[in-house]
């Protein structure tokens, strides 16, 4: 936890390592250990949970249940015997239930690993989750021709699919077929995703790229490698939709922002901080990008959910958000596109394709726009992201969305090809198979 949050402190490797002989005196939090659940759950006994809330939420009152009720939850999921935590199915009834509902007390949560005697953990860095494509370097001989099928769309698992920076195979020729940087639940801004932990923003993902960079240069030769990335390397960027779901709109945990930052400053903020990530990559010798707008926010499941509207409505709010954000994303990629040599930015208009295949889904052979293929909860299966014990339904191909964030690979295959041969509304000021021939 950040210091300055709640009381909690932050503590080094060594002091964690001395506080492991359970919960004595002198490894409490304050009295020489650690131990931030512990301190959680004392304050929770003596019924000061509202120290452990940014305390601009307090003023609230309406705010009050509902966060007492997520503190009172994340307890029971700590507690130390496993036995004892709820179920993810458990979690989300009690998260959603009202006033009336009893919940159990919160027991002595558990704050340490049980490791055999002699055990060391070992840490690594190429233990890394990827999943939304944030940065991703691309190199190919050719495109699919405008005929070909789904399969022509680089399906995951094809030899030259691009390995993700941090995999122990992605050295040496390797890299020249491209390298994907993703990291899920990564946005734009250094805080987005904090309840992911590990996740690698994007000024990381151009910091590795970086790396990247000197590895092709002992790889090709500085000219060499020059060359080969201003012509033949294209920079897919797909960022900014975390930045509100995982940082600006996130449920209880963002109303504090919101109440000390108007949206015209958050944008403002993600401007400022993309523009300087874009001009780093070009420093790097970049030149080709194809930059993604934020799609509709607003008519994702888990927004269409929390928020309970009709099947064929949206979200008013994220939608308006992601509209301004999308506006001042244009007027960025102009701005470079002439302060910038040789650039090429081209902006993906995702918004206006998730939103065509949202509005008229029947006419591309989808069943629902609005239910998760793999999910629970509510009335779009939008509550619970997908996992091994979710729901999952018999035809993906048929809807639009996979999860209650993203669009199935159905859909993904439709705004490819879009962005590959597509026109100016869709994708500009040229589409990819133009972008690729320069």
């Amino acid at each position: 936890m950040e210091e300055g949050n709640s009381g909690f402190s932050l503590y080094d490797f060594s002091q964690m390592k001395g506080a492991t002989n359970g919960f004595s005196i002198e490894n409490k939090l304050g009295q020489g250990g650690f131990g931030a659940v512990y301190k959680a759950w004392l304050l929770w006994k003596a019924g000061q949970w509202q120290e452990l809330v940014d305390r601009c939420l307090l003023w609230n009152q309406e705010y009050h249940f509902t966060m007492e009720r997520y503190v009172h939850v994340a307890l029971l999921c700590v507690r130390e015997s496993a036995d004892d935590r709820p179920a993810m199915d458990e979690v989300v009834k009690m998260l959603s239930s009202g006033e009336g509902a009893v919940l159990p007390e919160p027991k002595r949560p558990a704050y340490f690993n049980v490791r055999p005697v002699g055990t060391e953990i070992i840490l690594t860095s190429n233990v890394v989750t990827f999943a939304v494509q944030e940065l991703c370097l691309e190199h190919s001989s050719e495109l699919p021709n405008k005929q070909g099928d789904a399969a022509d769309m680089r399906d995951p698992g094809q030899a030259d699919y691009s390995p993700p920076f941090l995999a122990p195979n992605t050295t040496g020729g390797a890299i020249l077929n491209g390298v994907n940087y993703a990291s899920g639940g990564a946005g734009i801004l250094n805080a987005t995703g904090k309840i992911f932990v590990n996740r690698i923003g994007m000024d990381l993902q151009v910091d590795y790229f970086n790396i990247t960079r000197k590895q092709l240069d002992d790889l090709l030769g500085r000219d060499r490698a020059k060359e080969f990335l201003r012509r033949k390397a294209i920079f897919s960027v797909t960022v900014g939709s975390n930045d509100f779901l995982n940082n600006y709109l996130m449920p209880v945990l963002s109303t504090g922002t919101r109440i000390s930052e108007s949206p015209d400053s958050f944008l403002n903020d993600l401007i400022f901080h993309l523009r300087d990530q874009l001009t780093r990559l070009y420093t790097l010798d970049a030149r080709k990008f194809v930059v993604a707008n934020v799609g509709p926010l607003g008519c994702i499941p888990y927004q269409k959910t929390i928020n309970r509207v009709g099947e064929d409505e949206c979200v008013k709010l994220p939608n308006q958000l992601a509209a301004q954000y999308n506006g001042r994303l244009r007027e960025l990629l102009i701005e470079l596109n002439g302060n910038l040599p040789g650039a090429r930015f081209c902006l993906a208009n995702v918004y206006d394709l998730v939103m065509e295949l949202i509005t008229n889904y029947p006419n591309y052979g989808f069943q629902t726009a609005s239910v998760a293929c793999c999910g629970n909860g509510g009335s779009y299966d939008g509550l619970v992201p997908c996992g091994p014990t979710t729901s999952m339904c018999d035809a993906r191909d048929k809807h639009v969305f996979w999860d209650p964030y993203h669009p199935s690979e159905a859909a993904n295959v439709l705004l490819a090809r879009y962005i590959v041969d597509g026109d100016s509304k869709y994708i500009s000021p040229m589409n990819l198979r133009k972008l690729f021939s320069l």
